[in-house]
């Protein structure tokens, strides 16, 4: 009989492949323990996913019925019947969750006329109070139109220069002196001959009522000297110029006058040429007639108890 052939002896230790499946079992315990701590879980989209379960697998209730119910099978006699579904209505509708919407909502046969609501007549003393008022700004209008033609019958020869133009709107009086014979460019002194022309502007504005806002304006080009850093400073000193040579004038209430620096912000016209650029560069002083002394003026011709200052 052949000798048995020995088993050959085997390797200490563990298989090769052994340490490979090790490696591939832990990094897919690491991969599943990360997807784990990364997952969120939303509470209410929980709840209301085992609610829809339990509403789709209607044999797991229980209904109490108090009549035999059809169509239920006689083997399965722990089945119970599942509530049946609401029927589909094809109909469109919309509506809306922002409260301030409430009124976009609208019941059948109601249509948007009938949610209109109806004008209500004015009170008689409504429109009394209404034709006071157009009364009291036609009076105002009329004051500023006859200041304008006093301003112009007095400063006749510098609108004819180009150096000063008259103008309303509405209630207000604007007197627009231009850069040309007032001052020189770049610079807030005032030129010496035209304290002259200052003094008939304040002679006429001295003798009626209204609010003074003195507004320098400049064209677009940037300045940048030793004394103005801008056109904002530049607008603002001449306006301060043209204050002070009004203020010469001892009638003149310095309550009554504001200073305001406009710089290249509000141009009367574009500034593509030279010539609206000289259009820009003005000083304007605007007289603002509705003040409380002009309704006292008219008191004769409005009550003030009808009159909301402004």
């Amino acid at each position: 009989m052949a000798a048995e052939e020995e088993c050959p002896k085997c390797k200490p230790g563990l298989p090769p492949w052994l340490a490979t499946f090790a490696d591939l079992m832990s990094l897919l315990m690491c991969f599943f323990v990360l997807l784990l701590s990364f997952a969120t879980i939303d509470a209410v989209k929980f709840k209301k996913m085992a609610e829809s379960m339990k509403d789709a697998f209607g044999v797991q209730r229980e209904i109490p019925a108090a009549e035999i119910v059809m169509g239920v099978s006689v083997i399965k006699q722990e089945f119970s019947p599942t509530i049946a579904e609401e029927s589909i209505i094809e109909q469109v509708q919309q509506e809306t969750s922002d409260v301030t919407k409430e009124n976009l909502k609208m019941k059948d046969g109601e249509s948007e006329q009938e949610k209109t609501p109806e004008p209500v007549e004015p009170t008689p003393e409504q429109l009394e109070k209404q034709e006071l008022e157009k009364q009291l700004q036609q009076k105002l209008e009329q004051e500023a139109q006859e200041q304008v033609e006093e301003l112009q019958s007095a400063l006749e020869q510098e609108i004819d220069s180009g150096q000063v133009s008259v103008e309303r709107e509405g209630t207000k009086v604007i007197i627009r002196i231009q850069e040309k014979g007032s001052f020189n460019s770049g610079s807030a002194s005032l030129d010496p001959g035209f304290f002259e022309v200052m003094d008939k502007i304040t002679a006429v504005l001295q003798d009626r009522s209204g609010k003074i806002v003195v507004a320098g304006h400049t064209d677009n080009i940037p300045i940048r000297t030793g004394r103005f850093r801008s056109n904002w400073e530049l607008s603002s000193a001449r306006a301060v110029t043209v204050l002070h040579a009004m203020l010469r004038n001892p009638n003149i209430e310095e309550d009554r006058i504001l200073v305001e620096g406009h710089s290249d912000t509000q141009p009367l016209v574009d500034n593509d040429t030279p010539e609206n650029r000289a259009k820009n560069r003005r000083v304007e002083l605007v007289v603002i007639k509705g003040d409380a002394q002009d309704i006292e003026s008219i008191e004769s011709v409005v009550p003030t108890d009808v009159i909301e200052q402004p």
